[in-house]
């Protein structure tokens, strides 16, 4: 067996890993093997507690991973968008749990990113979070007045640069809607990776699984 991290020839130990004879690196084959299957399903759109029963693991174990995969992801893809040569288009878009559309002052509780279009690929920045301010408005009683005046802004300062109505920014918001609903609530202070992973799926549907297990295998990010 090869070396996970440089390539090289292994030998076996009697715990039963294996210990590289070049830069003396051990590793669990069996570790390895269930991490892999764990990318694999992450990477085929099963959520972590869908992934842990069809693996028989635990499902704190799979969701560890599964965050570990988003962050690893999110490095990766701001490695490539410094990379960038030119940004075709962008658009802001605001995010509101379906749950929340019908009561207009859960508008505070909505995400607000800013997707750019770079040589046919997706990068999202996250906008500040407004969802602190929601109480204080609620109880000065004038939340109709601050709703008006917060759609307002967003009319008027909207950050927008497109060419076509049929262009990828609104592929990948189509893309991300379907994907997010499927975790059924997602805590604020990990949105972004959620939202990362969606960023990354979009843009390596095809080269998703063998770019993360590269990426985790290496421990590069």
């Amino acid at each position: 067996m090869r070396c996970i991290h440089c390539n090289q020839d292994t030998y076996l130990l009697k715990n039963g890993h294996r210990k590289c004879k070049k830069c003396k690196k051990k590793f669990s084959p069996q570790k390895i093997n269930k991490d892999i299957k764990i990318i694999e399903y992450f990477c085929e759109d099963f959520t972590a507690k869908e992934s842990s029963k069809k693996l028989g693991l635990n499902y704190v174990t799979v969701k560890r991973k599964f965050d570990t995969f988003r962050k690893i992801a999110a490095l990766y893809l701001e490695k490539e968008y410094e990379n960038k040569k030119e940004i075709l288009e962008f658009e802001e878009y605001l995010y509101l749990e379906k749950s929340k559309r019908r009561d207009k002052k859960n508008i505070f509780d909505a995400y607000n990113f800013i997707t750019f279009d770079y040589g046919g690929k997706i990068y999202n920045i996250l906008m500040p979070d407004l969802s602190k301010y929601k109480n204080s408005f609620l109880q000065d009683g004038l939340q109709e007045v601050y709703y008006k005046e917060f759609e307002r802004f967003l009319k008027l300062n909207k950050i927008i640069k497109l060419k076509s109505k049929n262009n990828l920014l609104k592929k990948f918001w189509l893309f991300f809607e379907n994907s997010i609903t499927k975790y059924k609530g997602v805590n604020r202070e990990n949105f972004f990776y959620y939202l990362k992973e969606c960023e990354f799926k979009f843009n390596y549907p095809l080269k998703c699984k063998e770019i993360l297990k590269k990426l985790y295998l290496n421990k590069d990010f």
